[in-house]
């Protein structure tokens, strides 16, 4: 996973790309085997670097996998907005703000399928020492999408019937959810039929177009 923070200097681009091979070994290891027999020598290992080098950048295998989550969803968070600040800088309408989004969260998805099933499988448990930081940037990615829902809803692009909160989490989940299914069972469709099915489906039951 690229990183998005920028250290200052070559000590913090150092720390930077050390950090990111963890993130890297973290996430590769916990997909193949599970949070709970994943070690932390394991993650070195995999990273290429002393065991020491990971407790000098988390304190524990729980903040290195909480760390991890505000990390990929981040990148997906600005992912996200980015497409949106995009279509509305050619002017481009909400709706195809909306169809931008879905195109930016499966290429995010298609690039990082192995966080994404991580991520997924987390929010259903509640047992986790990160569950509140989990939510707290899950909230941060459904939120770009209820920015644009409102602002669809007040041009009047999009019915104001819309419960702006639940359609936002709907379109997100939609997105996942396809996504992984095409991971796992559809590999033979290609990204741009994924989306052309999910644009659809966003045109018919959300701006109402035909």
């Amino acid at each position: 996973m690229d990183s998005s923070s920028t250290g200052t200097g070559t000590g913090g681009g150092r720390r930077a790309a050390t950090r990111q091979k963890l993130y890297e070994a973290a996430v590769t290891l916990i997909a193949e085997k599970g949070f709970s027999a994943t070690t932390v020598d394991e993650i070195a290992e995999r990273a290429g670097v002393a065991k020491g080098t990971v407790y000098y950048n988390f304190a524990s295998k729980n903040e290195l996998f909480e760390e991890l989550l505000r990390h990929g969803v981040g990148l997906l968070t600005a992912s996200l907005r980015a497409s949106a600040e995009e279509t509305e800088a050619r002017g481009g309408s909400r709706v195809e703000a909306l169809d931008a989004m879905i195109r930016a969260g499966l290429v995010f998805i298609d690039r990082y399928p192995a966080f994404t099933q991580l991520y997924v499988a987390e929010l259903w448990r509640t047992n986790r020492t990160w569950q509140s930081t989990l939510m707290v940037v899950r909230q941060e990615a459904v939120a770009v999408v209820e920015k644009v829902l409102r602002e669809g809803v007040e041009r009047g692009e999009l019915s104001p019937e819309i419960d702006v909160q639940l359609t936002a989490a709907a379109m997100v989940g939609m997105v996942l959810v396809a996504a992984l299914d095409w991971q796992s069972f559809q590999r033979e469709r290609s990204l741009d039929d994924v989306h052309s099915a999910l644009s659809l489906l966003l045109r018919g039951r959300v701006s109402g177009n035909r």
